[in-house]
């Protein structure tokens, strides 16, 4: 396949590109500063995906499209600022990406793009699966109106993947590197309420997941056969809740986790972005389950092992 991917230098594209080049795809890649090197065998092409340019003619001829590029959403306090850049390195690229895929003569037949969990907001004890209504603070706003520019593509038959991201655990960065200090220090515990849920996926079955939504065109639900578009649920089976999260990272670090650090602290230097820390959803892994993806970490504590190890 000829797949054009965006956010391929970040945690989660970098490993799709490999993935998708292992097993002989032919791969280009968006990037915001010119890169000549081939190393890998990515083909890169410069541009802003919130620009319209002459990167959007290299959709032309492709078999999909994978668009994970974004600002980090937890790289600093949400300001009047941050916001507008949140959503126009969302919203305003999909709508770029969704606009050249219209114009384009040979157009690809699958567009995966991310989402995240933030979609549904605090929800307490309900179960969400992809059909649960959004919620109602800035992130599910977010996360709303990015779904929806994404389907500003499908048209013509093309098929439109929402890839809803729960917490990524990785080894190599992210929310979980941010974490580490302080439970190393043996003053790690539960972020806000250890009540709350908390959704994660490990890094290897968001790649995976990702490049299963990309090949997996239908699946069976109910005895039907339906396509496999919309949204879908980017976290493990074994939703675990803060606290649960706090001591198992504890154990496997074989330090005590007994220092809560209550939500209203968090919202002192962080305000809204703190719920993003803790942020309360049961989220349901069901229909990627069903579609057939055999997850490699269904437990957390499996998972954080192999972070860690």
């Amino acid at each position: 396949m000829r797949i054009f991917v965006t956010g391929a230098s970040g945690l989660v594209g970098s490993g799709v590109c490999d993935a998708l080049l292992k097993r002989g795809d032919d791969v280009t890649a968006l990037s915001r500063s010119v890169r000549t090197s081939t190393a890998g065998g990515v083909s890169w092409v410069e541009g802003d995906p919130s620009v319209a340019g002459d990167w959007c003619r290299e959709i032309d001829g492709q078999d999909a499209v994978i668009h994970l590029a974004g600002e980090s959403i937890a790289a600093g306090r949400w300001t009047k600022a941050r916001k507008a850049r949140l959503v126009d390195s969302r919203i305003e690229s999909t709508r770029c990406i969704a606009s050249a895929i219209e114009a384009a003569s040979s157009k690809p037949h699958i567009f995966v793009c991310a989402s995240a969990t933030g979609y549904y907001g605090s929800r307490g004890e309900e179960l969400l699966e992809e059909g649960s209504e959004p919620g109602t603070d800035f992130l599910a706003g977010l996360c709303r109106d990015w779904e929806a520019a994404a389907q500003l593509a499908a048209n013509d038959g093309l098929r439109v993947a929402s890839v809803r991201f729960a917490v990524v655990l990785s080894g190599n960065g992210g929310a979980l590197a941010n974490m580490l200090p302080p439970f190393r220090l043996g003053l790690g515990g539960p972020l806000g309420p250890k009540d709350r849920w908390f959704p994660w996926i490990h890094e290897t079955d968001a790649i995976g997941l990702v490049v299963h939504a990309l090949d997996t065109a239908e699946i069976e639900c109910g005895g039907k056969t339906q396509p496999f578009a919309g949204p879908i649920n980017l976290s493990a089976p074994g939703p675990v809740r803060m606290g649960e999260f706090a001591t198992t990272l504890g154990r496997v670090l074989r330090r005590p986790a007994f220092f809560p650090v209550p939500l209203g602290l968090l919202k002192i230097p962080l305000g809204e972005l703190a719920d993003l820390i803790s942020p309360g959803q049961r989220v349901s892994a069901a229909r990627a389950v069903a579609s057939g993806y055999d997850f490699a970490y269904p437990d957390l504590e499996s998972a954080l092992r192999a972070c860690l190890k």
